[in-house]
């Protein structure tokens, strides 16, 4: 069974294929609260202020970085909304990989520890 502890433990990789849909009920249920929208995944995070969101958006920037996995953000004023997609998956048509769910447990962890 898969784990958010697992997907902690694991780093971006740079050659990755998609995830084939009868193995994406598990990376949900390690990640609560990410949701399939197409061919990616998104999370709204809600905050008390905008001071609140721009400090989870610095926090997350570093591991951004160093999993070098960018998500789409949308900021407003007392929510962010993620949305993870892998641009190599499916000959460059994107695509949902284990590089988005090990970014989405990394983010969650951020905000538990933070925000909650």
């Amino acid at each position: 069974m898969l784990t958010t502890t697992d997907l902690l433990a694991k780093k971006s990789q740079h050659t990755v294929t998609g995830l084939d849909a009868a193995s994406l009920p598990a990376y949900f249920a390690a990640t609560p609260g990410w949701e399939p929208d197409g061919a990616r995944i998104v999370k709204t995070y809600q905050f008390k202020n905008y001071y609140e969101t721009l400090a989870f958006i610095n926090a997350i920037a570093y591991v951004i970085h160093a999993e070098d996995h960018h998500p789409e953000l949308v900021v407003s004023y007392n929510r962010c909304v993620v949305k993870f997609d892998t641009h190599t998956v499916n000959d460059g048509k994107g695509g949902i990989s284990e590089n988005d769910f090990i970014c989405a447990a990394k983010l969650d962890a951020i905000f538990q520890q933070s925000f909650s």
